[in-house]
């Protein structure tokens, strides 16, 4: 979930897909019997992808292609291809999963989801989470003292220090937009966001490029999402702190982004990805998730029995669970989101003066 939107010129074609195959393969399913799967998905799980392909490919014979973009432009590229279908299966965030299932770009994949809460999954089979995540906001430890609170964001040392991505473009942007509007009231929410515009750089179609510049300090905050902060914490060893801003009661709340998974319609190998749906859900692949990718198992059978073999430290101060401790989370419904976020989005433009 390194970039979650709308990114121009983004190595979506074929030439510029990462294939992962378990054998050291080229790219290409060239050579390989069994054929291929291509995958287009929202970018931040390729540590959890990668292992997790190479044991599919190994067990199945079917190389997987991987290509990343932005939330909005993996379903925006999959609407452009329909009279040529390239993508196998769609993996991106709320509301843009329900945005490609409305466009008709999804179709029911028979995959067993029965280890998956009801809440996690469309009822008629067209996608299903496979990987929990949930919006986060991070700080510079040069921002001192540190925001705890959506009042401390307004402060005047922030001004020209704190962004947040496009509502609209980023998934993560526009869980900002509705957390905003959850808290304090629709139009409470947009007046928020209209005074914190004093305090913003400029619009982003990236969140996952905000990280490298709150961790050197171009910036002070930024918002961002658990899975991918924590990712970039371990991985890049960016230094920055995760927050979640408080209300006036001091109470903390979130939103759930999970990554979400469907199978595309006119799929051109639709059975080989079926095949690698149902292998993502496994128990055995759901028990890497934290310690691979620092993202959260949908999964609650692999959630109560931690396997000790997935790397995931629960007392690590940098783990998912530690990080959400305390934090009340709120699952918006996301088709009415998905109904009103054109004039949404119009609203929020004309609250900050776009």
């Amino acid at each position: 979930m390194r970039v979650r939107s709308t990114v121009t010129a983004l190595a979506l074609a074929a030439a510029a897909a990462i294939s992962l195959t378990a054998c050291g393969g080229t790219g290409s399913a060239a050579g390989n019997a069994a054929g291929s799967v291509t995958v287009y998905s929202a970018d931040g799980l390729s540590s959890w992808y990668k292992p997790q392909f190479a044991e599919f490919t190994k067990e199945t014979g079917i190389a997987v292609n991987l290509v990343e973009a932005g939330s909005g432009e993996v379903v925006s590229r999959v609407q452009k291809e329909q009279s040529n279908p390239q993508a196998d299966v769609v993996v991106t965030l709320p509301p843009f999963i329900q945005k490609a299932d409305a466009e008709g770009l999804l179709q029911p994949s028979g995959v067993d989801t029965a280890a998956v809460p009801a809440a996690s999954k469309d009822p008629a089979g067209k996608y299903v989470s496979v990987v929990d995540n949930y919006l986060s906001f991070i700080a510079n430890p040069g921002a001192d003292p540190m925001p705890k609170t959506w009042d401390d964001l307004l402060a005047p040392r922030f001004k020209g220090k704190l962004q947040y991505s496009t509502p609209g473009q980023a998934g993560d942007g526009t869980a900002v937009l509705l957390l905003a509007q959850h808290l304090m009231g629709t139009q409470g929410g947009l007046d928020y966001l209209g005074r914190l515009q004093a305090n913003n750089v400029g619009p982003s179609s990236s969140t996952g490029k905000l990280q490298p510049k709150v961790s050197n300090g171009e910036l002070l905050v930024a918002n961002g999402d658990v899975q991918m902060n924590l990712a970039s914490i371990k991985d890049d060893g960016s230094k920055f702190r995760i927050f979640f801003p408080a209300d006036a009661a001091g109470k903390r709340t979130t939103v759930a982004l999970p990554y979400v998974m469907g199978l595309a319609t006119g799929a051109p190998h639709a059975d080989k990805a079926r095949q690698l749906m149902a292998y993502l859900l496994s128990k055995k692949a759901q028990e890497q998730i934290t310690g691979q990718a620092l993202g959260v198992t949908v999964r609650p059978d692999v959630r109560e029995t931690a396997d000790p073999t997935s790397g995931a430290d629960p007392t690590d101060p940098n783990s998912p669970a530690t990080v959400l401790a305390g934090v009340d989370v709120w699952t918006p419904n996301w088709n009415d989101v998905l109904g009103s976020l054109d004039g949404d989005v119009a609203a929020y433009q004309q609250a900050i003066g776009g």
